[in-house]
């Protein structure tokens, strides 16, 4: 079932991102305020920022702001509605959304 997004504190959450060299990126959590999964093949995060500088809000866990992946069953009206969340993982060298699955 869809989550329903009823205010941003609803945003689907980042469960796990092991995109290490990620500024956002810290101990395996993503702490970005709201990341953007562009429509690539496989959609990847467009908000994956390699630098020193770390960036984000340390006290937060980041959330999934917008989807333009519009062949995920979890996109509704290009936001993610993931129940669960989704998980970032790096594949062949690029932050791919692990929670991508085909309508």
């Amino acid at each position: 079932m869809a989550k329903e997004i009823r205010s941003c504190l609803d945003i689907p959450k980042i469960t796990n991102c092991n995109v290490d060299d990620c500024s956002y990126n810290n101990g395996g959590a993503c702490h970005a305020v709201a990341i953007t999964v562009g429509g690539h093949s496989p959609p990847i995060c467009d908000t994956h920022w390699n630098s020193n500088q770390k960036g984000g809000v340390a006290s937060l866990t980041g959330g999934v702001g917008a989807c333009r992946e519009d062949s995920c069953r979890f996109n509704a009206s290009l936001e993610c509605s993931a129940p669960d969340g989704i998980k970032v993982m790096m594949r062949e060298g690029k932050p791919n959304c692990a929670t991508f699955e085909k309508r």
